[in-house]
């Protein structure tokens, strides 16, 4: 009974971890840091917590000795590893440091405890032909410890930068590779001929010399990231891959006399495969970036095969076949497990690693994100499964003995026929595949609008010709940008782009192309053409730069022309219908501004108070362009462009010599750059434009002080920097005074588009916006406002991030007795009177400064823009000064 409970209660950890993943996929969006966090669940939750119980009870087994403490021990090591790994976890998704030092340090001396637990177990023990095999538990464990080191590291460089980077990778590779990957190939060496039902032999695994080999190939990575050898690296993923490929293909020999006929033996097959092809990835990854961050970036593609394809399916596949050995229960129980363990294996195998196939391809996120909810739904169908055959399991153990008469044959239970499973999984990505392209049609280079059909013009009748013109998308140009077609003929327009950013055609018939990528390709079927009519590409900024096209009606008449504007499809010529493009009128959240509506009681104001400058010298920082919802406004929301999620960005801040190293990672949907006035460098390839998925890292030296403007310096600028993609970097002047408080605002315009769309480049061009916010909101600090107690001095530093309008910061009843502008004081403790004072720090768009004020009676003082108009439109808000 003992062991039962035992066995049942260890047994919950992993599949406790696994549903945790679950939840935390289903509520990502919700969460901090949830990529990594959901990686984190699987590999050190789950996939570590049942190497642990695993290795053990393999250990006891090869050894046929128990381990010193047995299950005390064992317990003892579970215990403190899962305390780890939740502080970790917690630490990394609060951002608390210490969090994760203390939670690493306990992962880390657990794994080197669990190979102390297996060196001792090894002396004295029985000499046994599988003995060897315990070496490879006590390698993983080291390696997995020395894997957690280097994580610890990397949390403590907070991100960004070469150094980063090459911790990063040797994290990787010690612990999916070491950890992990040397547990499997260790255990796999038993399970997998026990699992096909073959002769159990010696061979390749467990000779000493290929353990030897593949410590030796991540002994050269982890040298590798260490002395910057890159090449080091690769020559050892090269070395692990040789001593892994002898593994697999003793493996395949297993394979050859006895074909998989289960889900464990599926699943774990299909890990091999997937291991293999992870691990060549990560060489040719490492040996043909031309950095350390191109590296890291190509490496971490590969995570979530390694998760899901390697780690999760060989956990499942384990797991399937040792549970019902482990819960036992006598022949008839054994099956019953069996049978629900078991229950759609094959299906489940194709749906995931079909799936997994399908998201190699280029393919859109939409399809991406449709094809990992798939897989992950199918791969948690094993926790149902699990609670089935624990259930099943004790009623049959409670059940009567059933004696078989003399003579008589027990009946074979039909197996489920094989292609009706592989019909059913092929259905279900279809399905999944069918469901995403109907969410996102241009992801795979569909019109989101019909094309017209021939002859439907009211203007002019079919010819039934059809023109056919090439264009090519280069330099943010239409090539050529003049079409001519004759009335009544049928275009068709082959679209190319030639370019290195993203583009589309929208033609103000309402007619709009897919997404076309760099190199894409796309065929648009026009209509029949009874007028002239424009199009331009609708990807914000783009028309601005000049990216338009005119297809012009050969032969059309002038009352046709006049005729109500009918264009193509009887549309009309004033573009009401083409609503996708952000040069267009329509509907506008401007229109939903309220100038007197208060945020909603759960409002929480940007912190706008400033911490001093760390000591450190050097300061490393991620910065990752996301596209963002944003309320900006009560009932006013935007899709901002932002550096990690906010606009303004997040405030660096130093002093003069110290040293920015700063990685701009793009996950946006277009390409974006960044420029730090804070630096002096050569632009080309600091501020060079980066597409989705890219990454750069910029460093810069701070030689002079002041308060600095970083933003996006891809064209157009306007339209970048005015939705969202800007923020402050502060560089103490020497000899800086200390003060009460300090603040920071950042002034900036917004040019509202649609409800929840993006900005409106013809605003911006115009110059005329909507809201004038301070730190992104309008009038947030009038409804939350900043604090201050008489007597105190209070350092406010403003920033004036534009893109078009200036400021005059002034703060109603208040003097300011110092101002600081542009690198110097033009007032100081009231100038050279002493009794000097200043009513507002003008600043032209790009410029900053702070002010001080003492305020001697409390009140509440409003703070503008004395540029009375811009303070009406949100640049307001409130200095609360308390007795």
């Amino acid at each position: 009974m003992k062991d039962k409970l035992w066995h049942i209660v260890s047994g919950s950890l992993v599949p406790a971890w696994l549903a945790a993943a679950v939840i935390f996929t289903l509520l990502h969006r919700m969460v901090p840091e949830s990529g990594w966090l959901l990686v984190h669940l699987l590999l050190l939750g789950a996939v570590s917590t049942a190497i642990l119980i695993w290795s053990q009870h393999f250990a006891d087994t090869l050894l046929r000795r128990k381990a010193l403490g047995h299950r005390l021990s064992l317990g003892l090591r579970l215990s403190t590893h899962t305390v780890g790994s939740v502080l970790v976890m917690t630490g990394m998704v609060i951002d608390g440091y210490p969090l994760v030092l203390v939670g690493g340090i306990l992962v880390g001396l657990t794994a080197l405890a669990h190979a102390a637990v297996f060196i001792t177990q090894t002396r004295g023990a029985m000499p046994g032909r599988f003995a060897p095999l315990i070496r490879y538990y006590v390698a993983s464990a080291v390696m997995l410890a020395a894997g957690v080191t280097l994580g610890i590291l990397m949390a403590r460089l907070g991100g960004g930068g070469e150094d980063y980077e090459r911790l990063f990778i040797g994290h990787l590779a010690l612990n999916l590779l070491g950890w992990v990957g040397l547990t499997v190939i260790g255990t796999i060496a038993l399970l997998w001929p026990t699992v096909l039902h073959t002769r159990i032999e010696g061979g390749t695994v467990a000779a000493g010399h290929t353990l030897t080999v593949l410590v030796g190939g991540l002994g050269l990575v982890a040298l590798g990231c260490l002395a910057d050898l890159r090449m080091v690296v690769a020559l050892g993923i090269l070395v692990y891959l040789a001593a892994l490929g002898r593994v697999l293909w003793e493996g395949a020999g297993h394979l050859r006399r006895a074909p998989a006929v289960n889900f464990a033996a599926w699943s774990l097959g299909a890990a091999q495969v997937w291991f293999a092809l992870c691990t060549l990835g990560f060489g040719l990854q490492i040996a043909l970036a031309p950095s350390w961050t191109a590296a890291a970036a190509g490496v971490e593609t590969l995570v979530p095969y390694f998760a899901l394809g390697f780690a999760a399916q060989i956990l499942l596949g384990a797991l399937s076949h040792l549970v019902p050995v482990v819960l036992g229960g006598g022949p008839a129980a054994l099956k019953a497990t069996v049978a629900e363990l078991d229950r759609g294996g094959l299906f489940r195998v194709i749906v995931v690693n079909g799936g997994l196939a399908l998201s190699l391809l280029p393919i859109s996120s939409t399809l991406t994100v449709a094809l990992s909810m798939l897989i992950v739904a199918t791969l948690a169908s094993f926790l149902v499964l699990f609670t089935r055959a624990l259930r099943a399991n004790r009623r049959v153990r409670t059940l009567p003995l059933v004696r078989v008469a003399p003579g008589e044959r027990p009946v074979k239970t039909e197996r489920p026929r094989i292609t009706g499973r592989m019909l059913a999984a092929a259905t279900a990505l279809l399905l999944t595949v069918t469901v995403g392209i109907v969410i996102d049609p241009a992801s795979v280079g569909l019109s989101t609008v019909a094309s017209p059909v021939a002859g439907s013009s009211a203007s002019a009748a079919a010819t039934g010709h059809t023109t056919t013109v090439a264009v090519d998308m280069i330099d943010t140009r239409f090539v050529p940008d003049r079409i001519e077609v004759p009335v009544g003929d049928e275009l068709v327009i082959t679209l190319t782009n030639s370019d290195d950013m993203v583009h589309n055609l929208v033609l103000e018939s309402g007619l709009v192309s897919g997404l076309l990528d760099p190199g894409a390709s796309e065929t648009v079927r026009v209509g029949v053409i009874g007028a002239s009519v424009d199009g331009w590409c609708s990807i914000a900024g783009h028309r601005l730069l000049g990216m338009e096209i005119s297809i012009v009606a050969v032969g059309e008449s002038a009352s046709g022309d006049a005729e109500a504007g009918t264009t193509i499809d009887g549309m009309g010529a004033d573009g009401s219908h083409a609503g996708h493009g952000t040069a267009t009128t329509g509907a506008s959240a401007a229109d939903d501004i309220d100038p007197m509506a208060e945020p909603n009681a759960g409002f929480e104001a940007r912190d706008a108070s400033l911490p001093p400058a760390a000591s450190a010298t050097v300061h490393r920082q991620t910065l990752t362009v996301q596209n963002v919802p944003t309320e900006v406004a009560p009932g006013v929301t935007q899709m901002l462009w932002t550096f990690n999620g906010t606009a303004p960005g997040p405030t660096l801040r130093g002093k003069v010599g110290d040293v920015f190293e700063i990685t701009l990672v793009n996950e946006g949907t277009m390409g974006h750059s960044i420029d730090f006035h804070a630096g002096t460098v050569a632009p080309d390839e600091n501020m060079r434009t980066i597409q989705p998925g890219e990454s750069l890292v910029y460093t810069f030296t701070a030689t002079r002080s002041g308060i600095w403007l970083y933003h996006c310096s891809t064209m157009p600028m306007s339209v970048h920097i005015a939705n969202g993609m800007f923020g402050a970097v502060i560089i103490d002047p020497p000899g800086l005074a200390e003060v009460d408080r300090e603040y920071l605002v950042v002034q900036s315009e917004l040019y509202l588009g649609a409800q929840g769309g993006e900005v409106d480049d013809v605003k911006v061009e115009a110059q005329t916006p909507d809201l004038m916010v301070f730190n992104g909101y309008a009038n947030q600090y009038a409804a939350r406002p900043l604090q201050a107690r008489v007597g105190e001095t209070v350092r406010v530093w403003v920033l004036d991030a534009g893109p078009n309008v200036g400021s005059a910061f002034h703060v109603v009843g208040g003097q300011f007795h110092t101002v600081y502008k542009e690198g110097d004081y033009s007032l100081k403790d009231g100038g050279s009177t002493g009794t000097g004072g200043a009513q507002a720090l003008d600043l032209a768009a790009a410029q900053g400064g702070f002010v001080e004020i003492t305020f001697s009676e409390a009140g509440h003082y409003p703070f503008v823009s004395h540029i009375m108009s811009d303070a009406e439109k949100g640049a307001r808000g409130i200095l609360e000064v308390l007795p």
